[in-house]
């Protein structure tokens, strides 16, 4: 579809819309509604959609977004809590695209298991700052079908998903992430194309479909490492993976058989050698993870 001017939800539009449905944007949910149209397509054009590719977006809110992929000619799901906004952004998206590919659910997306329609093959979202490394990595194990993702979230949040091993803020999101696919921040967000304006920066994180390591561990018992992994940054992974061992001893030598130093930390290992340390843990050997 061609851009048209008039086709996006602009500041005012939004506030009237808001008012008309008695919608207050509330922390609890982590609303922040975006209002901007050229920041709506800027990143639709970063997602790089192919026409009429089935996107999934999570937390639509008032339509801004969905809007911006509509026009792009996307078919698009909409997973929406709130059950007066999806009530509404149907309505919203047929007045300004009547001949939209369009559907919503109303649900939490993290209740969600199955999408009407034909399997979506991409993420795009605005994800609500309080669950989005949870739903994030929900639709990533849920849907093996999404090849590329795009959300925006904290900035800060964004960093720690696409950070490498090493680095001070490579955790947990990092390596779950890892897991599903390779990350990379891909662009800043400024705090004015809000409303309400965030009290924190925003950025847009991309993620690209990989196939999981080789590993004969199921995700499970890898990311059960994981957390206990992280769970006390600062001790040495023998220290850290005792409890889930047994022992100290027992956690050294799983670790010397995964081929990985006990006195390393968590923040310096990859997936790969997450998955090789799992395959240790008592009856942890299966399939290899989905």
């Amino acid at each position: 579809m061609n851009e048209t001017s008039g086709a996006l939800l602009g500041p005012a539009e939004i506030r009237d819309l808001a008012g008309r449905l008695g919608v207050r944007p509330t922390k609890t949910l982590g609303q922040n509604f975006l209002h901007d149209g050229g920041t709506v397509r800027k990143i639709v054009r970063t997602a790089g959609l192919r026409p009429g590719e089935r996107v999934v977006e999570v937390g639509p809110g008032l339509g801004s977004l969905t809007l911006g992929l509509v026009e792009a000619g996307a078919s698009v799901v909409a997973i929406e809590i709130d059950p007066v906004l999806a009530g509404q952004i149907a309505a919203t998206v047929r007045a300004r695209f009547p001949e939209s590919d369009f559907e919503a659910v109303l649900s939490d997306a993290m209740d969600v298991t199955a999408l009407p329609g034909d399997p979506p093959t991409a993420l795009v979202a605005n994800l609500p700052y309080n669950v989005a490394v949870p739903v994030l990595l929900t639709m990533l194990q849920r849907f093996g079908s999404l090849e590329r993702v795009l959300v925006m979230v904290q900035a800060e949040v964004a960093d720690r998903i696409a950070a490498a091993p090493g680095s001070k803020i490579y955790g947990v999101p990092s390596v779950k992430a890892a897991w599903y696919a390779s990350a990379r921040r891909a662009g800043t967000i400024g705090r004015s194309v809000f409303w309400p304006a965030p009290n924190v920066d925003s950025a847009l994180v991309q993620l690209e479909r990989r196939e999981p390591p080789e590993t004969t561990a199921p995700r499970e018992a890898v990311f059960t490492v994981v957390d206990a992994a992280f769970a006390q940054r600062r001790k040495t992974l023998r220290a850290a993976l005792s409890a889930l061992f047994g022992s100290g001893a027992a956690a050294e030598t799983a670790l010397r058989a995964a081929g990985v130093d006990p006195g390393a930390r968590g923040e310096t290992l990859t997936v790969e050698q997450f998955a090789r340390i799992a395959e240790h843990l008592p009856g942890a050997a299966g399939e290899a993870g989905e």
